[in-house]
């Protein structure tokens, strides 16, 4: 079997992780890199023995699968680009800053009948894949709080800049909001209160969801929190039990009367396998190879978007969304 040649968008820190991922798979080659920063592209062109390709259309030309890693704002249009040139595209989340956009890059993929794979890696993690399991075979949740805080929007310079980020949410956030799904379910209702104290755009969110399944959930994300961790945490709470995760470094389960815990850690796990990146790279050639879905679809990212919409529309009305 030939080698499926990579492409990559974006050349940026996280190209750069899936860049280093993919050289280890003897299943495939990178072959071009393009970034409007010249540099940057020879940087990890030369990371990883791949050519620097001068525009969008000679990655495109040369390469079966193609990597979306370009700032936020830039997903939509690549990727349904590469979806209608017949390309296996693997999207960083978000796939789009816009519920009218996801929609665009959904019905793109769907019509293309190539993979098409988003950037949630948290699924991938096994710390949450290892919840996900507890949940599914031992324990029935019934409420749960999450919450997802920066220090600060202003390391890198382009994180609190709305045109490149979409909004505060769509940056880290959109994951958390991705793993409530993941772990509970779709989404009934969401409300939204949300403040501005530090930067021009609304940087303080609480918000409550309720779930198909019966379930509520709270989940908070702040930008300007300072930065005390773990910046990432879920609690999960069922019949006399509860089970914590501490970023993607760790869970722990504390269960019956007499609370006894048991810890799950993965410290001494890379970070590139710890946070899923292994994983969900891994994944993605996989189901080309294999002629199978991915395990994150489009439509999972076209509903991480619509529920980071929701969350700015309960916020803008004063009223709760319905989805």
């Amino acid at each position: 079997m030939s080698k499926l040649k990579i492409g990559f968008l974006g050349a940026g820190y996280i190209a750069g992780v899936h860049a280093s991922i993919l050289a280890r798979d003897e299943r495939v080659q990178i072959s071009a890199v393009h970034d409007i920063v010249e540099h940057r592209a020879e940087q990890l062109a030369r990371s990883v023995g791949a050519a620097v390709a001068q525009s969008v259309a000679e990655v495109l030309a040369t390469c079966d699968a193609i990597y979306v890693t370009t700032p936020n704002t830039q997903h939509t249009e690549l990727a349904i680009l590469a979806a209608e040139e017949g390309k296996h595209v693997f999207c960083e989340k978000p796939m789009a800053t816009s519920l009218d956009d996801a929609r665009r890059v959904m019905e793109a993929a769907e019509k293309s009948g190539k993979v098409f794979q988003i950037g949630h890696n948290r699924r991938f993690a096994p710390v949450y894949a290892e919840l996900k399991r507890m949940l599914t075979e031992t324990h029935r949740p019934h409420s749960a709080h999450a919450k997802m805080n920066r220090g600060e929007l202003l390391q890198p310079e382009w994180v609190g800049n709305r045109t490149i980020t979409g909004g505060f949410l769509y940056e880290t956030t959109i994951h958390m909001f991705d793993m409530l799904r993941f772990l509970f379910g779709e989404v009934k209702t969401l409300e939204a209160v949300g403040s501005s104290h530090e930067y021009p755009e609304i940087d303080d969110f609480s918000v409550l969801l309720t779930f198909a399944n019966g379930m509520h959930a709270t989940l908070a994300s702040s930008a300007d929190a300072s930065w005390l961790f773990p910046f990432e945490r879920l609690e999960v709470f069922c019949h006399h039990a509860t089970i914590v995760t501490r970023e993607m470094e760790a869970l722990v389960h504390s269960d019956g009367l007499e609370g006894r815990q048991v810890e799950f850690s993965m410290h001494q796990v890379s970070k590139e396998e710890k946070w899923g990146y292994v994983q969900e790279n891994r994944s993605f050639i996989d189901s080309i190879v294999n002629k199978v879905p991915a395990l994150v679809t489009a439509l999972d990212g076209y509903r991480s978007v619509e529920l980071v919409d929701a969350v700015y529309e309960s916020v803008r009305t004063g009223r709760a969304s319905a989805l």
